[in-house]
């Protein structure tokens, strides 16, 4: 059975006044049914536009300029405006980061959610309604029926995000992207949202892929993990096995960032420098100028992919692989 995601050698580009910015670059990985995928990475990674380039959602001066993108087998370049109309919000769906991406502030939250299933469905106004209680309750909100009969401005932010995280799950479909989804919400109904995704996934065979630069909550949640650097895979792998011996230096270095890491008192370890200008790559490795473990040869030529284990994709000439070996 193909993967419900399979992303091949994708690259996404923007032309702009000033040059071209490769946002995404060859950026290549596959999602199971049931699997959930994160994507992590500082600000300016390309994990949003990955997602965007993913659902069609690219505008100009932005392109997809090559690469594949296949959805349960088929090939998402081919689809019209027309077609990813009919499967937007039913087979894949996006969470996005700011909740007013996804609700019309003019109209109430009944209407939106039953207007979203309606879309797609030939279902009663009454039967999609209760649907809508539902996906209000699985996601916190409490008193559902006056809920639905707000409008988002009565809302708070973090109020907002779960109706739009209802929302993308009311048709349970095959494929969910999640930009940074439950930012803007307490710790205790993340874990709530958390739980309610991990078991959507185990039970209908839902695709997810979590973008993200919390490093904690893709411990917990995903069972892959793919490090995004300049716009390109930089290490991915088992997210149990890359968060315990991480190769590439960039992944070492969020990981020694976090907090839990760190001893009490003692200041927080950091990456040096910032991310670098997508117009002004260097010439090799985009990380080396950062990187503590930088040697000559990593700014003759961009790093190729490597497989130091089956289960593990690296891209750095000198990564750290005693602990991946073991």
């Amino acid at each position: 059975m193909a993967p419900v995601l399979e992303v091949q050698d994708l690259k996404t580009h923007f032309f702009t006044r000033g040059g071209v910015v490769k946002a995404v670059d060859g950026v290549s990985f596959k999602v199971e049914r049931g699997e959930v995928l994160g994507l992590v990475g500082e600000s300016g990674s390309g994990k949003t536009v990955t997602g965007f380039s993913i659902l069609g959602l690219i505008d100009p001066p932005g392109r997809i300029v090559s690469g594949s993108i296949k959805i349960m087998g088929e090939d998402a370049a081919r689809y019209d405006e027309a077609h990813w109309r009919t499967i937007r919000g039913k087979k894949v769906a996006m969470i996005f980061q700011d909740p007013m991406m996804t609700l019309n502030p003019v109209l109430r939250v009944d209407t939106q959610m039953i207007e979203t299933i309606q879309a797609h469905e030939d279902v009663s106004t009454e039967s999609a309604r209760e649907r809508c209680r539902e996906a209000l309750v699985q996601v916190g909100i409490a008193s559902p029926d006056q809920r639905l009969e707000s409008y988002p401005h009565q809302f708070s932010g973090g109020m907002r995000q779960r109706v739009a995280i209802a929302i993308a799950l009311l048709h349970k479909p095959a494929l969910i992207i999640a930009d940074e989804p439950t930012t803007a919400l307490d710790v205790t109904i993340q874990a709530q949202i958390l739980a309610e995704v991990q078991k959507l996934a185990a039970n209908t065979g839902t695709a997810l892929v979590w973008i993200t630069h919390d490093l904690a909550i893709v411990s917990g949640l995903a069972d892959r993990v793919a490090v995004m650097y300049a716009g390109r895979v930089v290490e991915e792998g088992a997210t149990a096995d890359v968060l315990a011996n991480p190769a590439h230096p960039y992944t070492k270095g969020l990981l020694e960032s976090l907090p839990s890491r760190n001893a009490r008192g003692v200041p927080l370890a950091q990456i040096a420098g910032m991310t670098p200008n997508l117009l002004k790559l260097p010439t090799g490795c985009a990380f080396a100028p950062r990187c503590v473990a930088a040697r000559p040869d990593c700014t003759l030529a961009p790093p190729e992919e490597t497989r130091p284990l089956p289960d593990r994709r690296l891209r750095c000439f000198h990564p750290v692989l005693d602990g991946v070996a073991a």
